[in-house]
């Protein structure tokens, strides 16, 4: 279930969403939204709604260091500030001594950074990723319209209407956020 599409300029990320929610064989056009602001973060996700609703309700995101290392804040503070709103929220897996999460990506500080169902943080090189069982198409759509001048929420549009033309688990409408303004 799930495209989730993000670009960035490196100051704004712009991160949208389908509204496909998936059972087995029903779709259902879901209200929420997979796409949303909380603090200084755009955030996407695939996975689970009530992995999407503890994101956007309970997480109380750590906000990023002036400066620093970036990707380090990612895989920690920021990292376990997720782990703690999933499990706090009865949503987190454990198996083995190891916890599992869901999908989903969050864009900071001009940065595109996609949290694995193993809370891995991955930095895709270049200006967009995506995710979802649309990944591949709106990957596709993205690396076509870089370079011909066109707004970040056409592209996201264009990639997200790709995800949704090949793959029967995603579907509009679409939605797109951007990270907020600094204050």
């Amino acid at each position: 279930m799930t495209a989730i599409a993000a670009i960035t300029d490196g100051t704004t990320v712009w991160i949208g969403g389908d509204s496909a929610g998936i059972s087995g064989n029903d779709l259902t056009i879901r209200a929420d939204e997979k796409v949303f602001t909380t603090g200084p973060y755009a955030i996407g996700f695939t996975s689970s709604f009530r992995m999407g609703q503890l994101l956007r309700y309970r997480l109380d995101p750590p906000r990023p260091p002036d400066g620093g290392d970036l990707m380090r804040f990612m895989c920690t503070d920021f990292t376990d500030a997720v782990r703690k709103c999933l499990k706090d929220g009865g949503w987190a897996k454990r198996e083995n001594e190891r916890e599992e999460g869901g999908n989903f990506i969050a864009g900071v500080a001009g940065r595109l950074f996609e949290v694995q169902s193993d809370f891995q943080v991955s930095e895709r090189a270049g200006t967009f990723t995506a995710c979802g069982c649309g990944e591949d198409f709106a990957l596709g759509a993205l690396d076509a319209t870089e370079g011909l001048g066109w707004e970040p929420q056409k592209r996201l549009l264009a990639a997200l209407s790709a995800a949704e033309r090949f793959s029967t688990d995603v579907a509009g409408p679409f939605r797109i956020v951007r990270t907020p303004e600094a204050p």
